[in-house]
């Protein structure tokens, strides 16, 4: 099942990417490929398998999740950025 992966702020610095297209049926399984794939960014940006505080993850720009156990929809789009930003 392949979803999109978008970074915004920080973690897009720390990713060295805008997007990376991936397998994962949920949350905490595209957190595992991100950081097989992205260990920079894994470094920065989880904590023991989990976002940290600092960063905040939504689905297909309607819902901000951070349990591992979420089902994730083939297509669906995963934005991951720090949490403090806005306008």
């Amino acid at each position: 099942m392949s979803i999109t992966v978008e970074f915004f702020g920080l973690a897009r610095k720390r990713a060295g990417v805008a997007s990376i297209e991936i397998d994962a049926h949920t949350i905490g399984t595209a957190f595992d490929v991100l950081e097989s794939l992205l260990p920079k960014w894994a470094d920065a940006c989880l904590d023991d398998g989990h976002l940290k505080r600092s960063f905040l993850a939504n689905v297909n720009s309607r819902t901000f999740v951070n349990d591992r156990n979420q089902p994730l929809q083939d297509g669906d789009h995963l934005l991951i950025l720090a949490a403090d930003v806005g306008g």
